[in-house]
């Protein structure tokens, strides 16, 4: 039996009296790429920060390659963090930094290689993502929002990471835009053979780019499954979630 890429098990996160996570178990083979669903504040971001090591859980196990890494001194936990390339909500690119620097920030940062080698290999990213030479020099806020969602994606397997995680990847966009960025995610991540964890809300995106998906409701994991199986889950959260009904077992908190 090959050793999971990821797993979670019984991983609880509260903040105060409230709980985000209340024991979620998840388990991402190599090679796979599983994306979370969930609404709003149903702790899809606690649930990746936890296993990025921004957040460290209350309870439970998070393995990485089989190894423990919710315990990890500072250096062992960068070497984990190796692994792991992200592509972020809304790209969350340094303005202050040309394309190319953005690009290649963790290679000459992270790594400590030389801005000449950095800024090839960035270069040969930003072709991977579909964006020409003259892109590197330019600033972000010289880019259209798809654009700078692919240098995002260029900065994600810059470091040719084993993992990538993508936060909400088409938050923001149009529905054209989101859908050339999806395929963009799907062809890169065949090409790199990698293994992906992603979170959205988006269905459409869900459905594109996942092998299985998982629901997130309430701070547990309530269906996990090939996303070709969804469609017949059995389970009235998942099934009024993934046709966006307003009537059904989730009922939003409105204040009034």
């Amino acid at each position: 039996m090959t050793t999971p890429k990821i797993q979670l098990k019984g991983v609880t996160k509260r903040f105060g009296s409230k709980v985000v996570l209340d024991g979620v178990d998840l388990t991402v083979e190599a090679g796979e790429s599983l994306v979370i669903i969930g609404g709003s504040g149903t702790g899809k971001s606690v649930t990746l920060k936890c296993i990025l090591g921004l957040l460290t859980p209350d309870k439970g196990s998070i393995k990485v390659d089989g190894q423990e890494v919710t315990r990890l001194s500072s250096s062992a936990r960068e070497q984990v963090n190796r692994k792991f390339g992200m592509l972020f909500q809304g790209a969350a690119l340094f303005d202050s930094l040309p394309v190319w620097e953005n690009v290649a920030f963790a290679l000459i940062q992270g790594r400590g290689l030389g801005r000449s080698e950095a800024k090839k290999i960035a270069l040969e990213k930003l072709a991977k993502v579909g964006l020409t030479k003259d892109v590197a020099e330019l600033s972000p806020a010289e880019l259209s929002g798809g654009m700078q969602k692919r240098v995002g994606l260029a900065r994600a397997i810059a470091a040719d990471p084993e993992i990538i995680f993508f936060d909400e990847p088409t938050t923001g966009l149009d529905p054209i835009m989101a859908d050339v960025i999806n395929d963009l995610i799907v062809k890169t991540v065949k090409d790199m053979g990698v293994t992906t964890l992603s979170i959205t809300h988006d269905m459409v995106s869900a459905r594109k780019i996942a092998d299985k998906i998982a629901m997130l409701y309430k701070g547990k994991i309530i269906w996990c499954g090939p996303k070709s199986e969804i469609d017949r889950s059995g389970n009235e959260f998942v099934d009024q979630f993934i046709h966006g009904r307003a009537d059904g077992p989730i009922k939003m908190e409105i204040v009034r």
